[in-house]
């Protein structure tokens, strides 16, 4: 689809968008306070933000009981690698360009907290046994080094309804994901061959 009215210049983007006020620039932090830790250890759930330095980004999602992501120091966080479907997009962009962003979600809070930093793929024995999980340590660790972070405020949480909608509601379809494999894959299985094939994945293979 090609637009026809489009702002490319800072002007004509100003024009329309007034500047942020100090209440919000001034927000940002470069090291992990208590209330930083505190809602990291309360996530469940962050994404990863990550790019290959040529503009090809990607965003993962990553979860598992609260406080799954540490904080050990006022700058560094990590981040264990449970298992998943080995295509390790965040990893192979780290190696090429270390800069991620970060986004934390707590179920039922409104806010979110963001972070960037500078990341690298760390194997300490002991940071790795300390991220383990039913019973299982995880081989890879991705160390984020804080460079500014803010909290978020709840504006779209709130028009989404993110956290007061039924489950059922949001997950009305629980087969979508075994659909999409099998037609963008072209693969030859039924799509509840396929759906057994991720049930099975998710029964056995969470750690």
């Amino acid at each position: 689809m090609e637009f026809r009215d489009r702002i490319e210049t800072l002007e004509q983007f100003r024009e329309v968008m007034r500047p942020p006020s100090r209440l919000v620039t001034d927000k940002e932090f470069d090291v992990f306070d208590d209330e930083c830790r505190e809602f990291i250890a309360r996530s469940p759930f962050v994404l990863v933000a990550s790019t290959d330095g040529f503009g090809k980004i990607d965003i993962s999602p990553k979860g598992d009981e609260p406080g799954f992501v540490r904080v050990l120091d006022d700058h560094t966080l990590v981040v264990p690698d449970r298992f998943g479907n080995h295509r390790t997009d965040t990893f192979l962009n780290v190696l090429e360009h270390p800069y991620v962003g970060l986004i934390f979600l707590v179920p039922g809070h409104k806010n979110t907290l963001r972070l960037r930093g500078q990341a690298e793929i760390v194997r300490d024995l002991d940071v790795r046994e300390r991220l383990s999980a039913g019973g299982s340590v995880p081989d890879l660790v991705l160390a984020v080094h804080l460079t500014t972070g803010y909290f978020h405020c709840g504006k779209c949480i709130i028009r989404s309804d993110l956290w007061s909608r039924e489950r059922e509601e949001r997950s009305a379809d629980d087969r979508l994901l075994a659909r999409a494999m099998v037609r963008h894959g072209r693969l030859d299985l039924t799509v509840e061959a396929m759906h057994d094939i991720i049930a099975d994945d998710e029964r056995t293979r969470l750690y």
